[in-house]
């Protein structure tokens, strides 16, 4: 082993000692119980609906157990990162309600990339102790020793003989660094470890896995101008300081936890409470798979915003999803309700959007019109900025329109699932955006095939007699008369019986009308519709079909 001396020489003179770490970052002050929780993001890619539900499990177990969230940017790995990944993030949580309980404060900095010196710290002091070495291996080494063990059929990795590094004698080591070669820090996994290694998981009960034998690199390459350590490293170190309790994260990582309670053995640090979530998943044809960031575009946080998903109503699937028992409950009790770990299960939930396009009808149709109004125009301002100057113009319009078959009613509409709904909903209802019908050969009204002249005719009469009245049936009565007039059958039923007799029934009568003022086949309540539009745009629609 290197002279301490020596060791202390590779790195910076006024780096601390753990002792001082320790005293810098103490236990934090909390109740009995509560749990200290991290989401550790990483800028080598964006956040994922999968990132979004294990942060609103961090939170809501911190929260209901008095403990803090924290959000830690783990950057180490500069190479991949990915330009606005990073911004993306803070979009993401802030539209999400995962912002930090600890945004700043004394347990920071919050991006590993500035917490290069506590790495340092506890690297020298490993380096010091044994239990890690310096390691110049090259490329060429590494690369000639993996083709070596899959030829020998033996596991690859960098442990016992194939670690050519480990047992180097001091002279060799000194002579590498006379030479200035480039090194890594490598950790010395013990060698008297048991093969396989048991331990606990909060959700899972006890476990069984591999024990690791991999002399993994802990510090990156020397040649590098910013010393950064591997997540591995990096974790068990920025956990221990922040007194992170909890490590609540996907079951992906299992396999690393053998590594990491070594680390943290050979560190001297209390062992955190590790829990792995099962993943998101989707149904495919024949059976499931896991939900995944290239394949599927509602796996991606900024399909749900961008699309105008209320945040809420995501909120409240994916604790559904966490804990069956809560999709069962109202959501206003469902958001409040604690999640416990005791309840998730280890089989990967389905992520199902229709049911959640679902939810979030629910949700906004339990919202006033002027709330809803409010929604629909922060959305748009972000995401369709023609709709945004039209609602702010059309503000009184924007919140009748919303009110239609919604306001003092026992079952509101349920046709706004998200905000950007919105404009083929609702659109219709202000003049400046709505696409008026050009005639009667405009194919939304000739795809009711009633001819022509036989439509000119109807609706010029229509418009001759029309009164704005407020009564509805008085009001669709003269659509009644108007049909009459141009020989409609006063019912489908009629219409069928000698369908040569007519150009139409009253059901093509009405559709025209509805078609000439919304665009469209369906819609609600037609003269809530007229009501709303008020007479001058009403004729204006109809002198339009008529042509």
């Amino acid at each position: 082993m290197l002279d301490r001396q020596v060791i202390d020489s590779l790195f910076p003179a006024d780096l601390p000692e753990p002792a001082e770490l320790e005293q810098k970052y103490p236990p934090r002050q909390l109740p009995e119980g509560a749990m200290v929780t991290r989401l550790g993001p990483s800028p080598t890619g964006f956040v994922h609906i999968g990132g979004l539900y294990v942060g609103m499990i961090n939170k809501d177990l911190a929260a209901s157990t008095g403990g803090t969230y924290l959000l830690r940017i783990e950057d180490t790995d500069q190479a991949r990162e990915v330009e606005g990944a990073a911004e993306q993030f803070g979009r993401a949580f802030g539209y999400f309600g995962l912002e930090a309980d600890e945004p700043e404060g004394e347990y920071g900095p919050y991006y590993q990339s500035q917490r290069e010196t506590l790495y340092l710290t506890f690297a020298r002091e490993l380096l010091r102790e044994g239990k890690a070495y310096l390691c110049f291996a090259t490329p060429e080494e590494l690369a000639d020793i993996r083709a070596r063990q899959e030829a020998s059929k033996a596991p690859t990795g960098y442990y016992g003989r194939w670690a050519i590094w480990r047992n180097a004698t001091d002279e060799q080591l000194q002579t590498a660094l006379d030479e200035g070669r480039p090194y890594v820090v490598r950790f010395r996994t013990p060698e008297d470890g048991d093969r396989r290694v048991s331990f606990h998981d909060a959700i899972r009960g006890k476990l069984q896995h591999e024990a690791n034998r991999n002399d993994v690199v802990i510090l990156k390459s020397s040649a590098a101008a910013l010393r950064l350590p591997t997540y591995h490293f990096a974790h068990a170190v920025d956990d221990h300081l922040m007194r992170v309790t909890h490590v609540i994260r996907g079951e992906e990582w299992i396999s690393s936890v053998p590594l990491h309670l070594q680390l943290f053995d050979a560190l001297g640090f209390e062992r955190v409470t590790y829990a792995h979530i099962a993943p998101l998943m989707k149904t495919i044809s024949g059976g499931k798979r896991k939900l995944s960031k290239r394949k599927d575009p509602e796996a991606g946080v900024d399909f749900y915003i961008e699309q105008g998903f209320p945040a809420p109503a995501v909120q409240y699937y994916l604790r559904g999803l966490a804990n069956g028992r809560l999709a069962e409950m109202p959501l206003e009790q469902a958001l409040s309700t604690p999640l416990e770990l005791g309840e998730f299960g280890v089989a990967g939930p389905l992520v199902d959007l229709v049911k959640l396009e679902g939810m979030s009808a629910d949700y906004i149709a339990s919202l006033t019109s002027p709330q809803v109004y409010d929604q629909v125009l922060i959305w748009a301002e972000q995401f369709d900025p023609e709709l945004a100057t039209v609602l702010k113009a059309e503000k009184d319009l924007a919140v009748k329109a919303i009110g239609v078959e919604r306001e003092g009613v026992e079952n509101p509409r349920k046709d706004l699932r998200k905000w950007s709904d919105f404009g083929p909903q609702y659109g219709f209802f202000l003049p400046t955006v709505f696409p008026l019908i050009a005639g009667p050969t405009d194919e939304r009204a000739a795809a009711l095939n009633v001819a022509p002249e036989v439509v000119t005719a109807f609706v010029n009469t229509f418009i001759e007699g029309y009164q704005h009245l407020e009564d509805q049936p008085e009001w669709f009565n003269q659509i009644r008369e108007a049909a009459a007039k141009n020989n409609f059958a006063p019912s489908p039923k009629e219409f069928k019986k000698n369908p040569d007799a007519y150009p139409g029934s009253i059901r093509e009568a009405s559709q025209l009308i509805r078609v000439a003022l919304t665009g469209s086949t369906r819609s609600p309540d037609l003269h809530a519709i007229a009501v709303v539009l008020g007479q001058d745009e009403v004729l204006r629609r109809l002198r339009s079909l008529a042509g």
